[in-house]
């Protein structure tokens, strides 16, 4: 079954089989002698495993375009990178996007941090968004003299603030 495997890079039938498993999911790369000595996997001190986890960081022309490149900011390569498994700077985020982007796609639902957000965050700012939202409405209230609706939305103003900090000081 081994034998069926051909490898990533030149198609010659894989002899190195790699694992890897982040976020839960298994990453599987498949190697001629030839291409894993060439790309450092008989070194541990030149191998990155995410140099090989995707195919287009793989392909000689997709790392054709950064191949020469520097970041302005650090002096680190698209090597030192491959080699060491991380950038020297943020700059270099932006320096070797081209590089980084498809590697990104590839391991997460985008290239774009985003982070996560706490539950009481999105409760402040849905609040901070309601009160925003009753405020312009009392003021186009008052402005077109519709009294009754601007203190109906000064009484809820008050309702949802006084409910936020009553949120707030429960833990």
């Amino acid at each position: 079954m081994a034998s069926s495997l051909k490898c990533e890079i030149c198609g010659k039938p894989a002899t190195v089989h790699l694992t890897q498993i982040v976020n839960n999911k298994v990453y599987k790369v498949d190697l001629c002698e030839a291409c894993a000595k060439a790309k450092g996997v008989t070194d541990p001190s030149g191998f990155s495993l995410a140099d090989l986890l995707v195919k287009a960081a793989l392909q000689p022309e997709a790392a054709a375009p950064t191949a020469g490149t520097r970041c302005p900011d650090c002096g680190f390569t698209a090597l030192d990178f491959k080699k060491h498994g991380r950038f020297g700077c943020p700059s270099c985020y932006e320096t070797f996007k081209e590089m980084v982007n498809p590697m990104l796609e590839n391991m997460h639902k985008g290239v774009a941090h985003v982070g996560k957000v706490p539950h009481s965050a999105l409760s402040r700012q849905s609040v901070h968004d309601r009160i925003a939202k009753l405020e312009t409405e009392l003021a186009e209230a008052i402005k077109t003299e519709r009294y009754e609706d601007a203190a109906r939305f000064r009484d809820e103003i008050a309702q949802v603030k006084k409910d936020a900090s009553a949120a707030a000081t429960t833990p």
